[in-house]
């Protein structure tokens, strides 16, 4: 009887299996360990790593802002309680809710519906719920996106008879709305995700559904005043806030360029520093009735930690849209160039060789500096990464799918008579994908490279919350350096960046075939 066996039957606890064990106490099942599979393995080896571990918490932070900043910073009240005359309530409104976006809905819901889908014990693999996931997000972006398109066409002066007599109807939001999910919803329903076609379509119909109301709700949003202070200074209103009680875009040239920790009241009296507080202090009640500025104000009154939280998404979103484009285009060439060949490979390889040469940071600077501001989206910088960064993507397809064509599974596949689309996607891509997602983190944190350059340039989105243009505002007209302006900002890019390239390393250091034999 062996050690294990005898130890188990006297009922204490199991040996911790050696480091080393001989091929005969394999032979036995002897300290047998079941096998794990490929990725299972490689995300364990991932999260031994401190530095990707601290990349992944980081890289949440930043996600979970990037959804549900519009609710943590908003100068908008949750609540507003109209008070008459003689204060008493009179009305209850929620503008944080009326001047809610689309997608500020659509994120807010799908990030915690994405996490319990993708982490609930379900008997759905994992990587299938990751899938839809994805899908259902390219669905409910593409109604967004569309319905959106056509209500700023509506509202064009030169827009047709038939727009202008639908344009003041009140279910015309709830229609178009409609319509577009319906017919997202009808392309992605033939999207093989799983197998469960009821599955799929339950997954579609709700997708639609919700993007329907999201969409219908924020058809137009009315200009977006702030005087809400005001009225609650004069007894016209009452209002519960916030957390942060700013919005990224509230201004007030009063209120430029205010030191961290100071309140409304005291910028409005003048207050810059703590000598002046300490010698200055006419309105003490106010002062603490009034929400401080936790990091200050940029030049134009607007608030930096409000701005900070907002500015998530657009690194998020180009990150994740950018690499996503770039990897979709990259990977088809390349497994089109490693599957037949020859002159196709030829040909298509010469393609990617005049992509590579062409120096995709000018490019973003001359189209910014081109394109008027309201073309310099964020959507357009994101189609301009995405369509010329995908070389390195194609490359290492390429390279995995020469190596893969002649394999006996891929021979069995065609020998069975699948369609080239099955023996391509479905049999040689999941096998050779491995070096394509290492890349993909890189070239997220090139992305948000990209857009905090294009930034700080005065080149970006306009009128968007950005960490490079609040870096870029660090120094004033006059050369005066504000250190608040230029720390908060510096510091997300550099962290952001860093943890995109620690679990890429991670990432890369745990799939190589080298490494693990020498672990093994």
């Amino acid at each position: 009887m062996t050690t294990a066996s005898a130890t188990s039957q006297s009922g204490g606890p199991p040996p911790r299996p050696p480091e080393v064990v001989t091929g005969v106490q394999l032979m036995q099942g002897v300290y047998h360990v079941p096998a794990k599979g490929f990725w299972a393995d490689a995300w364990e080896n991932v999260l031994k790593r401190r530095g990707a571990v601290a990349g992944l918490v980081w890289i949440g932070i930043v996600a979970f802002f990037a959804c549900y900043a519009p609710l943590i910073a908003n100068g908008h009240p949750y609540i507003l309680r109209e008070l008459g005359p003689d204060g008493t309530v009179v009305g209850v409104s929620s503008p944080l809710y009326r001047y809610l976006t689309a997608g500020d809905k659509l994120l807010a819901i799908g990030g915690l519906a994405g996490v319990v889908w993708v982490f609930a014990p379900l008997r759905i693999p994992r990587s299938t719920r990751l899938l839809m996931l994805v899908l259902a997000g390219a669905q409910a972006a593409l109604t967004v996106v569309l319905v959106r398109l056509f209500a700023v066409q509506m509202s064009q002066p030169g827009a047709g008879e038939w727009l202008r007599s639908l344009r003041g109807g009140v279910w015309t939001p709830w229609l178009v709305s409609g319509a577009f999910a319906l017919g997202a919803a009808l392309l992605f329903a033939f999207v093989r995700s799983t197998e469960r076609v009821t599955l799929r379509l339950s997954v579609v119909a709700a997708v639609a559904a919700v993007t329907t109301w999201a969409a219908a709700t924020s058809w137009f949003v009315p200009p977006q005043v702030f005087n809400y202070r005001d009225r609650e200074a004069a007894g016209e209103i009452t209002a519960v806030y916030a957390p942060i009680p700013w919005s990224p875009n509230q201004r007030d040239t009063r209120l430029d360029l205010v030191d961290p920790g100071f309140t409304r009241a005291q910028g409005l009296a003048g207050i810059k520093n703590a000598a002046a507080l300490k010698a200055k202090a006419d309105h003490p009640a106010n002062a603490e009735r009034s929400p401080r500025y936790i990091l200050g104000t940029d030049s134009l009154g607007q608030d930096i930690l409000s701005q900070m939280l907002h500015a998530c998404r657009l690194s998020i979103s180009i990150g994740l849209v950018s690499t996503g484009i770039a990897v979709l285009i990259g990977v088809t060439l390349g497994a089109l160039m490693g599957y037949f060949g020859g002159a196709v490979d030829t040909i298509l390889f010469r393609v990617v060789e005049v992509f590579m040469a062409v120096p995709v940071l000018f490019l973003l600077v001359v189209a910014a500096g081109v394109l008027p501001s309201e073309l310099r989206s964020t959507y357009v910088i994101m189609a301009i990464i995405g369509c010329f960064t995908w070389t390195g993507f194609a490359r290492f397809t390429r390279a995995e799918f020469l190596k893969l064509r002649n394999q006996d599974f891929v021979q069995s596949a065609m020998a069975a008579g699948l369609p080239l689309r099955s023996v391509m996607f479905r049999h040689m891509l999941p096998n050779g994908v491995t070096p394509v997602l290492v890349d993909a983190s890189f070239a997220m944190a090139s992305a948000i490279l990209f857009e905090a350059i294009l930034s700080y340039l005065g080149l970006g989105p306009p009128d968007q919350a950005s960490w490079g243009r609040l870096l870029s505002e660090a120094t004033t007209q006059i050369g005066k350096f504000v250190p608040h302006l230029a720390i908060a900002p510096g510091a997300a890019i550099f962290l952001t960046v860093l943890s995109f390239t620690l679990i890429n390393e991670a990432l890369r250091d745990a799939i190589d075939p080298k490494l693990k034999k020498a672990r093994v």
